[in-house]
């Protein structure tokens, strides 16, 4: 991988340096602007998910076309794969940018490592606000109690989680959706024979990242049928 990609995540084995989440420092991809909202686009990369990952790659590009109008928003994007490689790149401004990033990536057998993913999210928001965590995953192989605790410090700092599920595995989504209700996020499910589904929920993530819940709520009121659900979750708490 190039320098763009080098990024890899501290184990959270060690909490006591969960701030230190960075082992080396990546080379930008694009220069951000300042005014731009932050998202962080999560994905699991085993190999369970590669027939998907081109589904993602082609769909990502909705989570820009859907800020466009609130002043744009910078993604990073943060993987993990294989035995214990999470890595996260620089954040980027366009679709065809991050798109770029996606192309080099496959996937490799492996267990997921998604509270390594909530921690960096923790340490890059202490850093500088960042809209929301955007996670896509089909399954979940670790101590539930220790993904709350990441999901609760994550609602401390308002930092929402949008957990979107491939598949129907009831371990994986009861999972997701308790750390969408922690950090106060969202969770909804997904599948390939639908897979506009997904970009409509990547964009209305986007947009609550961009402008909050009043674009969310204006979203909805438009008819659109991915904010009304993230909304209806948001909204019950």
């Amino acid at each position: 991988m190039g320098d763009d990609l080098k990024k890899p995540l501290a184990p959270t084995s060690a909490r006591k340096s969960a701030i230190d989440a960075f082992l080396e420092k990546a080379q930008s991809v694009v220069e951000s602007g300042g005014a731009s909202a932050r998202l962080i686009f999560a994905l699991d990369a085993t190999m369970s998910r590669e027939p998907s990952w081109d589904v993602a790659q082609s769909i990502q590009g909705e989570m820009f076309r859907a800020t466009a109008a609130q002043g744009g928003l910078d993604v990073q994007l943060v993987y993990f794969r294989g035995l214990r490689e999470c890595r996260a790149s620089s954040f980027v401004s366009n679709g065809a940018g991050l798109g770029a990033l996606m192309s080099r990536i496959s996937c490799m057998a492996g267990h997921t490592q998604i509270d390594r993913v909530l921690q960096h999210a923790l340490n890059e928001t202490r850093v500088r606000r960042v809209g929301a965590l955007v996670y896509i995953g089909d399954a979940m192989e670790e101590n539930i109690d220790r993904l709350a605790m990441s999901a609760g410090e994550m609602g401390l700092l308002g930092l929402k989680a949008f957990m979107f599920q491939e598949g129907e595995d009831r371990r994986t989504m009861s999972a997701f959706k308790e750390i969408a209700r922690l950090t106060g996020g969202a969770y909804a499910a997904f599948d390939l024979s639908a897979p506009r589904r997904l970009a409509e929920l990547l964009g209305a993530a986007a947009a609550y990242a961009a402008g909050g819940l009043p674009e969310l709520e204006r979203r909805a009121e438009r008819g659109e049928d991915a904010a009304r659900l993230l909304l209806s979750q948001m909204g019950s708490r």
